[in-house]
């Protein structure tokens, strides 16, 4: 761990319990007897196999031995009972589930590296997984050999060395470990490429571990650069509204791909799929206004606009029964008020202009659009209808979602993606509020 940085007071391993996270542990802990670092094995039952208790039992045995020598090491473990849904990946669900549960028990013990027991040929297979996928260069750029992400510094201190060498070592100090037999179920794709293909392709090519483990050295440097380039780009094309579309067009295809790719990875947090980056590029060039379910989320386009909507706006619309709607409110304040059954929250806000009286604002209704609204955007201005009004202020249609707010006599005071109605302005200089509403929340 030679990084130029202090060294931890506090190190984690994240510890399975087998061979290889074994090995990482114990070759830790003989460098922090050494260094005065204190050691935390992080453990994660996923509640998946049912073996997993034998598991845990094992990495107690084996640290409290280890602790009965005065070694500087201690176990943390969290069970997470995962559950996966119908149609989900076995394997994705519990790898993102145990890198989350290995960042919170490790800031939890103060440790902000951890460290995690990959090798060079974990990397080679990882490689030829994401090139059988259709997988792009940051897809082939498979695991780097230390990130920093969410304040926890992931670190893979043995990338560069074979399975072999680990096997090596554990036989020489007899290590135990526990042996998963899951890693023998051919339905999981790694395990396939273990069994079936791996032996042949090491025994027509010998070199084909190391060669592949390069090609994902040369994908990272290529992917590194592709984000600066991204970079560069985002900062003409992003902005509060969102990315603009249309200018991102005008971009040279390859380049313009790139930034759409890295634009939708930062905004919703997660790779997108060959398949999307198809859909939006070729359908948003067309579509003046379209909508892409992905993931967690949706993509939204309006007027050249792109926008990421996550989870709660996206289910609002696509899943279940909606909840009741509120029809009346009692407001107290200033402050936020959640609706559900509107899909979004309500924000009360004191302001210098453009609010109305607190009389008016203390009991509210809450109308869905039935049309023939006519709303007035500010003083000496014709009331207009709705539609007209959302289309000259450039309110996207999913903006429009949300409570009209009228007063007790029935006035209507604010239009979500409008404001409050001129007409229901308090005079300059008296206490005033404004309404403000938040979709997706």
């Amino acid at each position: 761990m030679k990084t130029g940085a202090a060294a931890p007071e506090v190190v984690a391993v994240a510890y399975s319990g087998g061979r290889d996270s074994t090995a990482l542990l114990y070759a830790t802990l003989q460098v922090a007897k050494s260094e005065g670092w204190q050691v935390v094995a992080l453990h994660v039952h996923h509640g998946l196999h049912p073996r997993a208790d034998e598991w845990l039992a094992h990495c107690h045995r084996q640290c409290e031995a280890w602790q009965r020598r005065g070694w500087p090491v201690s176990l943390a473990w969290e069970h997470l009972g995962l559950r996966p849904a119908p149609g989900q990946s076995v394997e994705a669900v519990a790898r993102r589930a145990r890198y989350e549960a290995l960042r919170r028990m490790a800031l939890a013990h103060g440790a902000s590296v951890v460290l995690l027991g990959h090798h060079r040929t974990d990397q080679a297979e990882t490689f030829m997984l994401q090139a059988l996928r259709g997988a792009g260069v940051a897809g082939l750029a498979g695991m780097p050999a230390a990130v920093c992400r969410d304040g926890v510094l992931w670190v893979r201190p043995w990338l560069g060395r074979p399975r072999r060498d680990i096997e090596a070592y554990v036989r020489r100090l007899r290590l135990r470990y526990v042996d998963d037999d899951s890693n023998a179920d051919e339905r999981y794709a790694r395990n396939r490429l273990r069994a079936r293909v791996w032996p042949a392709l090491l025994a027509a090519f010998p070199q084909a571990e190391a060669a592949l483990a390069d090609a994902a050295a040369w994908a990272q440097e290529a992917s590194a650069c592709l984000d600066e380039l991204a970079a560069l780009d985002l900062s003409e094309l992003h902005g509060e509204q969102g990315l603009d579309f249309r200018a991102c067009l005008r971009l040279a295809p390859a380049r313009a791909r790139n930034a759409l790719r890295v634009w939708i990875r930062q905004v919703s947090g997660l790779r997108p799929s060959t398949h999307l980056l198809e859909r939006v590029w070729t359908e948003g060039a067309v579509q003046p206004m379209a909508r892409w379910l992905w993931a967690e989320g949706e993509l939204r386009l309006y007027r050249g606009m792109l926008r990421w909507v996550p989870v709660p706006a996206a289910q609002a619309q696509t899943s279940g029964p909606s909840p009741a709607r509120e029809a009346c409110l009692s407001l107290r304040g200033a402050g936020s008020v959640a609706l559900p059954g509107w899909g979004g929250v309500l924000h009360v806000e004191a302001v210098q202009q453009g609010g109305v009286p607190w009389s008016r604002l203390r009991r509210i209704e809450l109308r869905a659009r039935g049309g023939g609204e006519q709303f007035q955007a500010g003083p000496g201005r014709p009331p207009r209808a709705l539609k007209k009004q959302f289309q000259s202020a450039g309110v996207p249609a999913w903006a429009r979602e949300g409570p009209l707010v009228y007063d007790t006599l029935g006035q209507l005071l604010f239009v979500p993606g409008l404001g409050m109605d001129a007409r229901a302005w308090a005079d300059a200089g008296r206490r005033q509020w404004r309404l403000r509403w938040e979709p997706g929340r």
